[in-house]
């Protein structure tokens, strides 16, 4: 019976160094950007050697990978708690609260967001494994539209594949703005992060049923 507890004593040494490794890189990062992200950087500050680190990761490319599928993961594990907590009585403030969790966490959250969102390592392609959370988050899209709109709170013949573009350019749109032009200020007074609710309402006005935008922000 010592055996299979050694094994299991094993396994979990191995995940906490690997999320140590992970918790490390993320550090790095945020300081020094994605493209400064070392192997050698992360073991000196582990107190390691760089070839230890190829236990784990037989590459900078394979830490990214795995970085790029723990933000998603992040990411949707925060989603999925916010969209846990509508009652369904209240469909804008469901949007409102949907853009303004999703665009927060992200500016919040600069060391994984370029990774995420954009292209910055040249040659990285995450792996299968790796994009499936964000394949999953971004599944959860079209559907909650479809929601929204059998809850009639979207005209009856909103383009729905428009509605669901428009709004991840719009969320998108003002992750990019901010961290590329103003990163650092605080989400609610953010150069372009304090218009996210305005353009919400924008977005409501295309396609929401009017009776629904009577006293939401503008």
């Amino acid at each position: 019976m010592a055996e299979p507890a050694r094994l299991d004593r094993r396994h979990q040494r191995r995940q906490e160094t690997i999320e140590q490794v992970l918790d490390v890189a993320v550090q790095v990062m945020a300081e020094q950007g994605v493209a400064g992200l070392t192997l050698g950087e992360v073991a000196r500050r582990m107190g390691i050697r760089p070839p230890s680190l190829y236990v784990y990761y037989d590459g900078k490319n394979a830490l990214y990978d795995a970085l790029f599928e723990r933000g998603w993961r992040l990411l949707g594990e925060v989603m999925q708690q916010l969209v846990d907590s509508f009652d369904g009585t209240d469909p804008v403030g469901e949007v409102h609260a949907h853009g303004t969790t999703f665009v927060r966490w992200a500016v919040e959250h600069p060391a994984y967001a370029p990774l995420m969102f954009w292209r910055p390592v040249p040659g990285f392609q995450p792996s299968e494994r790796a994009y499936a959370p964000a394949l999953a988050l971004t599944a959860t899209g079209p559907v909650r539209m479809a929601d929204l709109r059998e809850r009639r709170l979207l005209r009856a013949d909103a383009d729905l594949d428009e509605a669901f573009r428009t709004w991840t350019s719009l969320t998108s749109g003002v992750i990019s703005q901010q961290l590329a032009n103003a990163p650092g200020e605080p989400f609610e007074t953010g150069t372009f992060t304090s218009a996210l609710p305005a353009l919400m309402s924008m977005w409501l006005t295309r396609y929401a049923e009017p009776h629904h935008l009577e006293g939401t922000p503008r």
